[in-house]
């Protein structure tokens, strides 16, 4: 399945303004959707774990100390399979991450998983490969769809800024349990990723 275009972008957005006044509202003051696009491989996965519960500055420099353990480049499975768990630790790792990017590494090079070719599953099948790795839950391979798979439709009712968000534009008092997003969605197909960067943006204005 190819990445979503811009184009298809703004088509879904446009689609999303006809189907509630709230959230034409809501499109119009946040603009196109720009969503970054991270390439799908081992290191983009394996950074994702880094980065997981950590703030972004923190996380950069721990990902970049597992860098300079190769040369200042990303690793790769092998390279990173290689190096002793104690030097991951030592660039700021803690044991579970350690364990988690190792076991990633274990399964990518025993082509269990191929991150150049996950485009090629469906969103379900993609989430079912990732979430046997340690360290990675099906909030994480949701935003592997979004931000490395360009999928259009993946809607991460585990995410609280979703949640909050969509209580914002919707004017909720409340924002709703996971479970009880998980069906408001519906509406929003096919486009429900782009609800989702909507509701991240709602968070935004309302900080502006």
């Amino acid at each position: 399945m190819a990445r979503a275009t811009r184009h298809e972008r703004l088509v879904g957005a446009l689609a999303l303004s006809e189907r509630e006044a709230a959230l034409a509202r809501l499109v119009a003051a946040a603009g196109p959707p720009e969503i970054e696009q991270r390439p799908s491989t081992f290191a983009t996965l394996a950074r994702a774990i880094a980065h997981q519960q950590l703030s972004g500055k923190a996380a950069a420099t721990i990902w970049g100390r597992v860098k300079d353990l190769v040369g200042g480049r990303d690793p790769e499975a092998e390279e990173l399979l290689r190096r002793r768990p104690a030097s991951l630790r030592a660039a700021g790792l803690s044991s579970a991450k350690v364990n988690a990017v190792r076991d990633l590494a274990a399964h990518v090079k025993r082509g269990d998983i191929v991150p150049g070719s996950l485009h090629r599953l469906g969103d379900e099948e993609v989430v079912e490969r990732l979430i046997r790795v340690r360290g990675i839950g099906r909030w994480s391979a949701q935003m592997h769809l979004i931000f490395s798979l360009g999928r259009l439709d993946i809607w991460p009712t585990g995410d609280l800024g979703v949640r909050k968000g969509y209580a914002l534009w919707k004017g909720l008092d409340e924002m709703p349990t996971a479970k009880a997003l998980e069906p408001l969605g519906e509406i929003y197909r096919p486009y429900r990723t782009l609800a989702a960067w909507y509701a991240w943006r709602a968070i935004d204005l309302r900080r502006l």
